[in-house]
């Protein structure tokens, strides 16, 4: 495993590394980076990043706790590591809304299984006339939630998202919650 380049002449900011030869940073528990986030938190962020640069007609994704609380965003003005000198523009499509989307069509759906006795809850779909929204169950509640466009091809958001969910499921500590709460915060 390489550890990310720096560009010449800087010290500050690592070279993103391409998805497609590098895998994630390696995490260090006792190692915090840029921004004050941990490198598990990076490693997230990056994850993240990846899916909706590399996924097409991905509109945006929140990372949602149990208890409904937005822990990451595609959303650059929510996310602690990358906040743009001005303020976005309102609430509606916000991140924030699509967390509260998310943790509400979760708990519905984990309502409606258990009426029907379907067992766990593994994905949901909606599929509307100017869009698809995609929510899929990550660890001790978690959700992950995808605002797609609707001309998205449904099978490959989905394959991502699982992909996304292996990959990030064991990564989603109490701790690693909890930072990512007050990162959030804070933006």
């Amino acid at each position: 495993m390489t550890a990310p380049m720096r560009t010449p002449g800087s010290s500050a900011e690592p070279v993103k590394p391409d998805p497609d030869t590098d895998p994630a940073p390696e995490s260090d528990e006792d190692e915090t980076v840029a921004y004050g986030l941990s490198s598990e938190a990076k490693n997230l962020h990056w994850l993240l990043t990846n899916l909706v640069d590399e996924v097409p007609g991905i509109r945006s994704v929140a990372v949602v706790s149990s208890d409904g609380l937005l822990l990451l965003s595609s959303d650059p003005a929510r996310n602690a590591e990358r906040r743009p000198a001005t303020s976005p523009t309102g609430p509606r499509g916000s991140s924030a809304d699509l967390a509260t989307i998310v943790s509400g069509l979760g708990s519905l759906t984990v309502g409606a299984a258990r009426l029907m006795d379907g067992g766990p809850v593994k994905q949901t779909v909606v599929a509307m006339a100017e869009g698809s929204l995609f929510v899929m169950a990550i660890s001790d509640g978690s959700l992950l939630g995808v605002h797609g466009t609707s001309d998205c091809d449904m099978t490959v958001v989905a394959y991502h998202m699982a992909l996304f969910v292996g990959r990030a499921g064991h990564l989603l500590t109490p701790e690693l919650r909890s930072e990512l709460r007050q990162s959030m915060e804070l933006a």
